[in-house]
């Protein structure tokens, strides 16, 4: 399994540093979270939808038998960064420089 992140962290790298090589942003955000994208438009057990892939054309799942956790699914709402939290909280959030709070 780390032969396999090894490989994959080179190929986004190697895609980014060629012009017109790289991954749209919806990927790149959804390869962060160590997500995986898959053609169904529902995620199969034990994963939770993050949002798209491939400009939303494939749904991006997590893992969520890992230590990644979805906002919502922790009771949370994600908003958008320039809203203060009274209390933030570990969680997902599908979209990139959000976060995650119990509390707005």
């Amino acid at each position: 399994m780390k032969l396999f992140s090894c490989l994959m962290a080179l190929l986004l790298f190697l895609l980014q540093a060629v012009p017109g090589l790289g991954l749209p942003r919806d990927t790149l955000h959804c390869l962060e979270h160590h997500g995986y994208c898959f053609h169904l438009k529902s995620c199969p057990e034990p994963f939770a939808a993050l949002g798209t892939c491939y400009r939303r054309r494939r749904t991006c799942c997590v893992d969520t038998t890992s230590n990644f956790h979805i906002c919502q699914d922790e009771g949370g709402h994600c908003v958008p960064p320039e809203i203060r939290c009274l209390q933030e909280q570990e969680g997902l959030c599908p979209r990139r420089g959000w976060k995650c709070c119990t509390e707005v």
